[in-house]
């Protein structure tokens, strides 16, 4: 039996989230919508990441399961016809070994946060980026994501469901520029706690308000208390861009 390696797009508006939910549209069901309508089977895909309700994927990364060997393109073609009219698309298709695994074998996430910064809301990206009218100090906020670089405990970042074991993660990097109206926050880890990026953005944009002081992030950091956090910023900017696997 074939194990299929498949990197994904989607908007996430649509649906509540990526994960299958009885009665809810999710990314995880329309896929597999997908895979039923083109080869006939019932299967449950693994995904590297379980994306919220609105949050969006230019880089996300499954595997599934064919009994039959098809070339990997046509897996590709025939699941995109599949999917026509649904916000998610197969950008790549290739065959993986059996004991390959989209979560457990992933080395790295990589996730794009994107704020439109200016005093007009907007049309062509509603749903797809955070609106902040007033101006963002890029400088403030690049300040305050340097204290979150490194293995510290994520504690005051990391969402009160979050069924994680520990809190401690190792954030590689955390990156904030200016991209014409746009401000985009990149942050990249092995993996990271539920929530941990949108947490750390909602708190970085208070900087660039000049809310907080940089350093008044990495006390809330330090606290390791949840009640520490900024205001947690919305799903709607937030991208999951790529996957990182050992060669």
């Amino acid at each position: 039996m074939p194990r299929y390696r498949l990197t994904i797009e989607y908007d996430g508006g649509p649906y509540n989230g990526f994960q299958a939910q009885a009665g809810q549209p999710t990314v995880q069901g329309a896929i597999e919508t997908a895979i039923t309508g083109f080869c006939g089977q019932h299967v449950r895909i693994a995904a590297a990441g379980r994306t919220d309700t609105g949050v969006h994927a230019t880089g996300q990364v499954i595997h599934v399961d064919l009994e039959r060997d098809w070339p990997a393109d046509t897996v590709r073609n025939a699941l995109n016809a599949h999917l026509l009219g649904e916000p998610v698309k197969v950008l790549a298709a290739a065959i993986a070994a059996d004991d390959w695994h989209a979560r457990f074998s992933a080395t790295g996430r990589k996730y794009l946060y994107r704020i439109l910064n200016r005093p007009a809301p907007p049309a062509l990206l509603d749903g797809q980026v955070w609106h902040v009218k007033r101006p963002l100090d890029v400088a403030a906020m690049q300040a305050g994501a340097a204290h979150l670089v490194g293995r510290h405990d994520f504690t005051t970042f990391r969402d009160a469901l979050c069924q994680a074991k520990s809190p401690d993660r190792t954030l590689d990097v955390a990156r904030v520029e200016a991209i014409g109206e746009e401000v985009h926050l990149v942050f990249e880890a092995r993996s990271f706690l539920h929530r941990q990026v949108r947490s750390m953005t909602g708190t970085l944009v208070q900087a660039g308000l000049g809310r907080w002081t940089p350093d008044d992030v990495r006390t809330a950091l330090e606290a390791r208390d949840r009640t520490a956090c900024g205001p947690v910023a919305p799903s709607t900017g937030l991208y999951l861009t790529g996957v990182d696997y050992d060669a």
